[in-house]
């Protein structure tokens, strides 16, 4: 008989409903029964893409006699950490203490299983633990056994245990010296933080694979796009090549996805060989953004091909029928982890011709032996000039043949047992679509890609929002689901902020400006600086969270920071800038000892180092000459520009825009205002020189040396 999570619209909750564990949904009622009979809670926390949480629920959660123990001692919780990411944050930082107070290496992952007492303070907590003793762990029976003794024969040790944890996480974790510590109001600003991070960065670098760390190695988009903007500021060539090794290697290892497009999460070993299969779609959207940015910047037809067929993927895979993204596919089908993905030779020689089948697994690296149990992650270990070389072959013919290959490849594979997909809808991993989506049609000027955006945002607009244009953290089954978090809010604003510069539509401004203000009415915290992560009239938890490092998102407070550093030049609001500069302030020392975990941040406070100008246009934008000034503004890398326009400044009446444009007048169209800070330029009109005014800003904002290279 299911259980009460057949009721709920998670598809990670539906897949345990028919556990025969006695599970509760996150909430008040199963806290209620807890104080009631006096019993611990076991709070299990996954998520539908996630292998391990799989692996628990098929040998745990699944077998009676298991079910039996955390039925009879616990109140048993389960949690989407993607519905919830602000329980799975808050306990995922408990686990840290946790290790900590018990001299253990810190360590986390999902499913993250924690135990808490009926206050919701938790004592004592693990990942992942097997059927049977393995590994060098207890088994989950013996786990539990042994916390129900302790409860009942040691409880007031343990609610001591509970009550230092739970102090802990209330003063911000800082007793561990690994949390972000109190605002440092005084602390001085300046490039030389900017580099400090990079230098941390750079000890974690792998200079032979590229990425940071031997492995598992995951992709690290927002700290591969700090690294090239710091080239671009400082010129330093190091930086570069950081990213561009990175790049080149992922694209050309197993985590890209050679068929379909688009990245697996992270890969198990240091090489990008064999990935963890699942696919997210915030890797994905973010790390669109990161290969356009260095196409912008190098002009490599490479990375616009790697971000064309990752968008592509999020199209074909992704989307949903109303408009918005699927949350992720899962690593498994078929029963076993990666089924959908790799290949034998002789499934390659099934569906091509002798000779194309020998071409694509030497190019591949398909053989008999295989590099993931008995068959083969495709990846491209040698560039497309040393397999030409070696085949024997011109290079453009190869790639050509190879192309078509894929191309039948991929519609093979679509006859296999595709991995579930997660359909729930996330407002900040939407926005996080909306970003690429919006750049790309810019960058790459393709329209298709534009269009998707507005559908994503159309459906955000009817579908997730409720009273008072406050918005909704998910969406599932029809329904919306808990208030927005701090990073949803953000997100979204600044996805507003990046559709904004692909159509100019004011109401995308208004949107963002009513987001901002709900930034500061509801989640800023006046006395300890910076935002909560969930809204202040909504504090359910046992400790406030503020997240200050990405996870593996961007951090909510750095989004909102560069939301409110742009809005605040843009609109002229003081106290948007103020709020900005707080975030900065109180983060970026931190922020500089680490680099790693920092990347958004690193990325708000490059642009207020500046230099950054707003750059405000009057013109018909669809119209050429402007037309074609913006085009080929957005095929350059210049990544402190902001670009506004109208072709009529009296058509903003009503807008957050109107003020801004009101005094910018030019009887001789197209014409650009360019301004920094509270200072703007007399209008520069005509297209000549127009043109030679953005060389000459673009130049300005980046070193020599990268200019030169």
């Amino acid at each position: 008989m299911p259980n009460r999570l057949a009721q709920e619209t998670s598809p990670y909750l539906l897949q345990h409903a028919d556990n025969p564990v006695d599970w509760y949904p996150w909430g008040e009622e199963a806290f209620q029964r807890a104080r009631a009979e006096q019993k611990p809670v076991f709070l299990s926390v996954g998520y539908s893409a996630c292998h391990w949480c799989h692996v628990m629920e098929r040998e745990s959660f699944s077998d009676p006699e298991t079910a039996a123990l955390l039925n009879r001692y616990f109140v048993p919780v389960k949690v989407d950490r993607e519905e919830r990411p602000d329980v799975d944050q808050l306990y995922m930082q408990a686990l840290q203490v946790y290790h900590h107070l018990a001299g253990q290496p810190a360590g986390g992952g999902w499913p993250l299983s924690m135990f808490l007492t009926p206050e919701g303070e938790p004592f004592l907590g693990g990942t992942y633990w097997p059927p049977e003793p393995r590994y060098g762990m207890p088994s989950f029976r013996q786990v539990l056994q042994r916390v129900a003794q302790l409860w009942q024969e040691d409880r007031p040790l343990v609610e001591q245990q509970a009550r230092q944890i739970t102090e802990i996480l209330r003063q911000g974790g800082s007793t561990l010296g690994t949390f972000v510590a109190p605002a440092d109001r005084e602390h001085s600003l300046d490039p030389g933080l900017l580099e400090q991070a990079a230098q941390g960065m750079e000890r974690a670098w792998d200079p032979h694979w590229g990425g940071f760390g031997p492995g598992p190695k995951f992709p690290h988009p927002l700290e591969l796009r700090f690294l090239l903007r710091l080239w671009h500021r400082t010129g330093r060539q190091r930086y570069r090549h950081m990213v561009t090794l990175t790049l080149d290697q992922m694209a050309r290892g197993g985590i890209y996805d050679h068929l379909g497009g688009g990245f697996h999460r992270y890969s198990v070993d240091g090489r990008w060989l064999v990935p963890h299969f699942e696919k997210m779609l915030y890797d994905n959207a973010m790390l669109a953004t990161a290969y356009l940015e260095a196409y912008q910047a190098t002009g490599n037809p490479q990375w616009a091909a790697v971000a064309r067929e990752t968008l592509d993927y999020l199209l074909r895979d992704m989307r949903l029928p109303q408009g918005a993204f699927a949350a992720a596919q899962d690593a498994d089908s078929q029963g076993r982890e990666g089924a959908y993905y790799v290949w034998t030779p002789e499934q390659i020689e099934q569906h091509l011709d002798p000779e194309d089948a020998r071409l694509f697994c030497y190019v591949y690296d398909v053989t008999p032996e295989g590099n993931f149990e008995g068959h083969t992650v495709l990846h491209r270990p040698k560039s497309w000039h040393q397999a030409a070389a070696a085949l024997q072959i011109d290079p453009e013919e190869l790639q050509q043949r190879i192309q078509r290959a894929r191309h039948r490849l991929l519609q093979a594979r679509q006859q296999r047992e595709a991995p579930l997909r997660d359909q729930k809808v996330l407002l900040g991993w939407n926005a996080l679509a909306v970003e690429a989506l919006a750049t790309a049609a810019q960058v790459l000027q393709e329209p298709r890609y534009y269009q998707a955006a507005l559908d994503v945002a159309h459906f955000v607009d009817q579908q997730m929002q409720i009273s008072s244009g406050e918005l909704v953290h998910g969406w599932a089954s029809g329904r919306p689901g808990v208030p927005a978090f701090l990073d949803d809010v953000a997100g979204w604003a600044w996805a507003l902020l990046v559709l904004y510069q692909a159509d100019w539509q004011p109401r995308w401004i208004d949107w963002a400006g009513q987001l901002a203000d709900q930034l500061l009415d509801r989640f800023h915290d006046a006395q300890g600086g910076g935002f909560f992560y969930a809204d202040r009239r909504r504090q359910e938890l046992i400790a406030p969270q503020k997240d200050i490092t990405d996870n593996p998102t961007p951090s909510g407070n750095a989004l909102a920071a560069g939301v409110l550093l742009r809005l605040g030049h843009l609109l002229g609001s003081s106290r948007y800038l103020e709020a900005a500069a707080g975030v900065l302030q109180q983060a970026a020392p931190a922020a500089a000892r680490s680099g790693l975990g920092y990347g958004q941040l690193l990325l708000v406070l490059d642009e207020y180092l500046g230099p950054s100008y707003q750059l405000f246009f009057l013109g018909q934008r669809q119209r050429e000459p402007l037309k074609g000034i913006l085009a080929d503004l957005a095929g350059r890398y210049a990544p402190r520009l902001f670009t506004a326009g109208t072709h009529a400044p009296e058509s903003l009446a009503g807008s957050r825009l109107e003020p801004v444009f009101q005094h910018k007048r030019s009887e001789v169209l197209p014409a650009l205002f360019v301004c920094q800070g509270t200072h703007c330029e007399p209008p520069v009109q005509g297209a000549e020189a127009i043109r030679a005014r953005i060389n000459q800003i673009v130049q300005s904002t980046q070193s020599a040396q990268a200019a030169d290279s």
